[in-house]
């Protein structure tokens, strides 16, 4: 062979580009965002029968909130944990197993014969949350070909309308039948199962041959101090909306029932609009992040939604409703843009940024629920609802956010 003809092979081997990110795999998108709608919507079960629960135990509020707190941050406490052993062996088999302890939760609440076993069944269902969440965000962050704010909306929407269903499901499916209903619930767990064993098999074969398309892992070029200030600022942000969506989670119905007379269906239904605007609000979120910029996003859902919150407390029924909906669709669009933020800012730790802030997410709502309901017992569920309406304020700190793009 001739020395030009070699030079010609060099030269082309030094210019072969490298293996593309591989397209976003839909299929694998929508199966773990329909899974995170079975598991939401399974966990939204316990919160949606507490008027169910307080009547049939005789709980106080401050008891409400405990329930809340228990499930929460048993949640809060191991994703981070669970994240971080992920992020150095992902280990996809567990995604079918934190359906296990859903299933065994679900069970026991069924037949709770005390208060204590009502405490032991929603933690077992935190432990579920706790295992599920971080890896399936994982799932779809490397199934999104690059679309991480869409990848991540998409699996958000899910867990949200799940959420919204959970009310519903309910209203006319527990509420008639009584508590043990809670039971029939299990086999939504063994359809989840199923469907994550196949996941994790998309998982393991794409997982290694993803990472290599991937490349090595990029730095942001900003600086420790500045890296732990915009995460200081992201979990400020990340309190603000988590606490105001407990206390619309666990007390609008106990709010419309005191303060308007309604009935405990029709509260359901209001509840079922607040948790249905927050899914639908939450697929606008990524994909706006990813065009316009994911601080935008955050400025506009945390700060933009102040003015909705402040005029809740003071609203006629109809007006509540109006609210509401506006409130949820506004402060969705926040948390996939606050978790995709967060995973560029420590790129190549996905699952323990994952696991931190759905972990941060679910705790500071259970500490939410428990002190809201503790001030209820107090003062009145109108005076929580005042209180609450000035923390999205706290949105103003997004302005010592950096401009991730040009990082």
């Amino acid at each position: 062979m001739s020395l030009r003809a070699e030079n010609g092979i060099a030269a082309a081997a030094e210019v072969e580009p490298k293996p593309a990110l591989p397209g976003t795999a839909y299929a694998v998108l929508f199966a773990i965002s329909f899974c995170h709608l079975l598991n939401d919507m399974m966990q939204a079960l316990v919160p949606a029968i507490y008027p169910l629960l307080k009547e049939s135990y005789a709980l106080d509020f401050g008891q409400i909130g405990l329930i809340t707190l228990c499930f929460q941050m048993t949640a809060s406490v191991l994703q981070p944990v669970v994240g971080a052993v992920t992020d150095k062996r992902p280990s996809p088999r567990s995604l079918a197993a934190s359906m296990g302890f859903t299933l065994i939760g679900l069970l026991l609440v069924s037949r709770a014969s005390s208060f204590g076993m009502l405490l032991l069944a929603v933690s077992l269902i935190g432990v579920g949350s706790a295992i599920f969440h971080p890896e399936s965000s994982r799932i779809a962050r490397m199934a999104s070909g690059g679309r991480h704010g869409f990848a991540q909306s998409l699996f958000q929407v899910g867990g949200n309308a799940g959420t919204a269903i959970g009310p519903l499901t309910a209203a006319f499916i527990i509420l008639p039948a009584g508590q043990k209903a809670v039971a029939w619930f299990a086999a939504v767990a063994l359809l989840a199962m199923l469907i994550l064993s196949r996941i994790s098999t998309w998982y393991t074969t794409h997982q290694v041959a993803r990472s290599k398309a991937a490349g090595p892992v990029r730095s942001t070029g900003l600086s420790r101090n500045k890296t732990l200030l915009s995460l200081g600022v992201l979990t400020a942000l990340l309190f603000s909306k988590s606490f105001y969506t407990a206390s619309m989670s666990s007390y609008l119905q106990f709010y419309l029932i005191e303060t308007f007379g309604v009935s405990v269906a029709m509260a359901q239904l209001y509840l079922f609009l607040f948790l249905g605007a927050l899914a639908v609000g939450t697929m606008a979120g990524g994909p706006l992040g990813d065009r316009i910029g994911r601080k935008y996003v955050i400025w506009f859902s945390i700060l933009g939604v102040l003015p909705f919150t402040a005029l809740l407390p003071y609203a006629s029924l109809m007006w509540t409703g109006v609210l509401v909906v506006l409130i949820g669709l506004i402060l969705a669009s926040a948390f996939s843009a606050i978790v995709v933020f967060g995973q560029e800012l420590l790129p190549g730790r996905i699952g323990m940024v994952s696991g931190l802030f759905f972990g941060l997410s679910f705790g500071i709502g259970g500490v939410g629920a428990a002190v809201l309901g503790e001030v209820a017992d107090w003062t009145s569920i109108g005076t929580v609802f005042k209180i609450c309406s000035f923390l999205p304020a706290i949105g103003i700190l997004t302005i010592f956010l950096p401009n991730m793009r040009k990082a």
